[in-house]
């Protein structure tokens, strides 16, 4: 699937800008994550893309959250990998993420919040961001509350946190128009 292709479809579900912009920054940060890990960047953009198309469809009930993204994935003819991860993505209904592109989609899907945070924190300046402003503001539970450091950390399996840092805000950089930061 192309990325052209993932956006039409997400756009035909989901409606609020902010998840829009949720969907942007999560994909710029697994593409960056695959290129340093020698994986298909424009597959795991696509997959950062689309793992929460169904967040308006399912009103709040996390109990449906990614089996009703896998049903829309599949009736609008996703492959199945795709479809498959974006089911698995939800951690409350599944864990043991075992494959690298489940590592770095959970820990792209939190640490997008985090580090929007920072840049907010800085004007809207992404670039202003550095590693080791995220590493400190990780530690601060009151900073970006709502983002589950757990889930981040799952990327120690893989790389160190200050690569893992320096590669997202290298995402969100570059789709920082699609995000609304400067």
């Amino acid at each position: 699937m192309e990325r052209d292709e993932a956006l039409a479809l997400l756009r035909r579900y989901v409606a609020s800008p902010s998840h829009i912009a949720h969907s942007h920054a999560t994909a710029g940060i697994m593409r960056k994550v695959a290129e340093h890990l020698g994986e298909d960047d424009d597959t795991w953009e696509v997959i950062g893309l689309l793992h929460d198309i169904d967040y308006d469809v399912i009103g709040g009930d996390m109990d449906r959250h990614g089996i009703e993204g896998h049903r829309i994935l599949i009736e609008n003819d996703v492959p199945e990998e795709i479809a498959d991860l974006v089911r698995r993505h939800n951690h409350m209904l599944f864990s043991g993420y075992d494959r690298p592109v489940e590592t770095a989609l959970q820990a792209a899907d939190s640490a997008s919040g985090l580090i929007i945070a920072c840049a907010l924190v800085k004007g809207g300046a992404v670039s202003e961001v550095t590693p080791r402003t995220v590493m400190k503001k990780f530690k601060e539970k009151s900073f970006a509350a709502g983002c589950e450091r757990h889930r981040i950390r799952l990327i120690e399996s893989l790389m160190d946190m200050e690569t893992f840092y320096l590669l997202a805000i290298e995402g969100l950089t570059e789709v920082r128009a699609d995000i609304g930061l400067v």
